[in-house]
């Protein structure tokens, strides 16, 4: 009887779930058509392309020639370069601040202040960069912006944020930073919520105190949110935001602000070089496929993290 019994549970089992799995197939039609049919697109990197004669016309075929003048031309390398220092920066210090913003507002016993200070600092995550970027050009102008108008009143020389090589890095990496530590410190929350009360009871029945609590018990009960989260983000290492870097930067600090995707947009959008754009386009995909396979393979030998 058992055994007559549970396959019909099992088909019981699927016929709920077929709902479920309808409600998937606009989104499986949705990253179709925009992801993978694009993918084919991809040949334009071994051709020398001629918008006129389209993406299936007689094009002529020149194997990797793309990709060597791509490597030989002067901006490509310090993009790549600025790409990996930005995105860098914005990781390590995405999950420093998150984590350490999380930790001190668990530890603030007022519940109405707790939700007002998560508020302001997660207000900014759902404004885009068109709207930040004109704000941070405002506020971070070397004749009228609020900083510098700060640092003038105590006698410091107007600091060009934007148009300086030496200040548009630590610029952009500080302003993403304040932009997106409010999701992370809200994830941070959540598993910190989670966490035993019965490890904090014994901690202090042990005579630990705050510090000794956070550092014992605290951060070792959220190390596989930490590590998830640090796998996502080197996924994107090589994405180091193009909307924000579009908005901000000028000519002027394309030593040390152009990134690999604005450098695609300028090559193939505005100069028309479909072919290097599109070699440079699988070049980042690659390298980024290779950092997250990495990131993936660490993760589950170090902390024995597992996807599925």
């Amino acid at each position: 009887m058992h055994r007559i019994d549970k396959p019909i549970k099992e088909q019981w089992k699927t016929k709920r779930e077929i709902p479920l799995h309808l409600m998937l197939i606009p989104g499986i039609v949705f990253i179709f058509i925009f992801a993978y049919i694009p993918m084919g697109g991809m040949v334009i990197a071994f051709q020398k392309f001629i918008p006129a004669k389209g993406l299936f016309g007689d094009q002529r075929w020149i194997g990797l020639d793309n990709f060597k003048y791509l490597f030989n031309m002067p901006g490509a390398i310090s993009s790549l370069k600025n790409t990996v220092i930005i995105a860098f920066f914005k990781i390590l210090l995405g999950l420093i601040f998150p984590i350490t913003v999380a930790v001190l507002l668990n530890e603030v016993r007022s519940n109405k202040f707790r939700r007002i200070v998560q508020t302001a600092i997660y207000l900014p995550y759902f404004l885009s960069w068109v709207v930040l970027g004109g704000v941070m050009i405002d506020i971070l102008s070397p004749s009228s912006g609020v900083v510098n108008k700060f640092l003038a009143f105590f006698g410091i020389k107007a600091v060009f944020f934007l148009g300086s090589n030496q200040w548009f890095r630590p610029t952009v990496i500080a302003t993403d930073i304040w932009k997106g530590f409010g999701f992370g410190t809200v994830v941070y929350l959540a598993a910190i919520t989670g966490v035993d009360l019965n490890l904090y009871e014994a901690a202090t029945m042990d005579g630990a105190n705050r510090f000794r609590k956070i550092w014992h018990v605290t951060l070792p009960s959220i190390h596989m949110i930490v590590v998830l989260m640090c796998v996502l983000s080197l996924g994107n290492v090589l994405n180091a935001g193009f909307e924000q870097v579009l908005n901000l930067y000028s000519p002027q600090v394309y030593e040390t602000g152009d990134i690999i995707d604005t450098f695609i947009y300028r090559m193939g959008l505005i100069d028309a070089q479909f072919g290097p754009a599109t070699a440079m386009g699988i070049f980042k995909s690659l390298v980024s496929g290779v950092f997250i396979s990495v990131s993936y393979y660490m993760a589950y030998k170090l902390f024995d993290y597992r996807v599925f």
